[in-house]
């Protein structure tokens, strides 16, 4: 399998590489574009790795993600613009992609955004963790975030990641508090709306299966 069939899986840019020649015509935005200029294709290996072990997306749909975010217009996102100069783009990407492949990788990585949010929220809403717990978790993923928002070029002053930290765990807080009263309470069940009810104390399910 190739980049074009949306597949990084150990592999990473490919064999059959496209590199423009000289004097292609290239769109202004595209040559401008200095977004991962930090990272060559020396380094694909390693940003994959990195990605790996710390979340759940690959270099791939990061990269493909963020492109995604930046060439939308008002009629929506120039996936053929994207995927015809993908090696101009992002210099650890080596081969160009069809607009269906780039349009896969942003579904991919919208949909492990998904997965990974319901996941993290419901971790801090289990009560399963204390409240220390969960700030050093915080913590440790605002960390990562930040780490790749500035790979991407976006420099991050002092005074920015205190105000971004703190607002973050504000926001934490009123999940704990907010998890704290549903679980002594009813919930709905998400899919299909049905309502099951819980004890007041250990909020353990009452309803029949």
């Amino acid at each position: 399998m190739n980049e074009e069939e949306g597949t990084d899986g150990g592999g990473g840019p490919t064999s059959a590489a496209r590199h423009p020649e000289e004097g292609e015509d290239v769109p202004p935005d595209v040559r401008e574009y200095a977004r991962f200029s930090k990272i060559d294709g020396a380094t694909y290996d390693r940003a994959n790795e990195f990605l790996r072990e710390r979340t759940y997306i690959t270099a791939r749909e990061w990269a493909i993600a963020r492109l995604c975010a930046d060439f939308r217009t008002e009629t929506g996102v120039e996936m053929t613009k994207i995927g015809e100069n993908l090696p101009e783009l992002v210099p650890f990407m080596t081969d160009t992609y069809s607009p269906q492949a780039v349009n896969q990788a942003r579904a991919s990585f919208d949909e492990k955004v998904r997965q990974a949010g319901a996941t993290f929220l419901y971790g801090a809403m289990c009560d399963f963790y204390t409240a220390e717990e969960l700030d050093d978790l915080m913590y440790e993923i605002t960390e990562v975030a930040k780490f790749l928002l500035e790979v991407e070029g976006v420099e991050l002053g002092v005074d920015e990641e205190l105000e971004t930290e703190e607002r973050i765990s504000s926001v934490m807080r009123e999940v704990r508090e907010s998890s704290a009263a549903l679980r002594h309470d009813h919930v709905t069940c998400p899919e299909c709306g049905h309502e099951i009810e819980t004890d007041g104390e250990a909020g353990d399910v009452a309803a029949d299966d």
